[in-house]
């Protein structure tokens, strides 16, 4: 089939939702397929023989491994409207600057706030809020982080909104009492109806959960 689009995805991953986001800020129909990653199907193993991760993009039979690089490539692909990154050489730089503090940062931190106790646990959620206190001093006063215009680091960063409740739940701390600047920005992009239906709060906080108990972490 002509411009055949297939993504492998597995629906509480982060880094899942933000290809799901880009996709549908584009409006590009697609196929969705779950994976079960404890029993990772042919066709995945086949697309992303090197990681054998989720999410993969396959556009005609030709697979794009990596969140960052398929929302890039989904931008470059369907560049008639709705552009992620912005046309200006230094603010491109700028806005992969940023992409790169939230996936290097962001991800594990927020991990290590759910599956940890004690002083780790303690030292998890202090750091996480020092990451998104540094996020909110790049927002500003802006509406998006690509100033009017929903951009690159909003799709990169937005899916870790489903995760919030999930990190204050298990993690016991309020992530709006420090951060009431990320929780606001969180809300507008949340009235965008391709982010509101690509987040899936709670099945993440289902998805935790059972993670800690298979794992025994109390």
């Amino acid at each position: 089939m002509a411009n055949e689009l297939v993504l492998l995805d597995f629906l509480p991953s982060p880094f899942g939702m933000r290809v799901r986001v880009a996709l549908a800020e584009k409006g590009v129909k697609y196929e969705y397929r779950d994976e079960y990653l404890r029993n990772k199907s042919e066709f995945l193993l086949k697309m992303n023989p090197v990681h054998k991760k989720i999410p993969v993009l396959v556009h005609n039979n030709k697979p794009v491994s990596e969140s960052l690089i398929i929302v890039e490539y989904i931008d470059e692909v369907w560049n008639q409207n709705s552009p992620l990154l912005p046309s200006d050489p230094y603010q491109r730089a700028v806005s992969r600057f940023w992409v790169d503090f939230v996936d290097k940062k962001m991800y594990e931190t927020g991990k290590r706030v759910w599956t940890t106790k004690g002083a780790d646990e303690e030292a998890a959620k202090k750091e996480f809020i020092e990451h998104i206190k540094l996020l909110e001093q790049q927002l500003g006063d802006k509406p998006y982080f690509g100033g009017d215009t929903f951009g690159y680091v909003d799709v990169t960063l937005i899916p870790f909104y489903s995760w919030f409740y999930t990190y204050e739940t298990l993690g016991n701390f309020s992530i709006g009492e420090s951060c009431p600047k990320i929780i606001e920005w969180d809300k507008r992009c949340m009235e965008r109806e391709p982010v509101k239906k690509s987040l899936p709060e709670e099945k993440v906080y289902e998805f935790a959960l059972m993670i800690k108990e298979a794992y025994g972490i109390e």
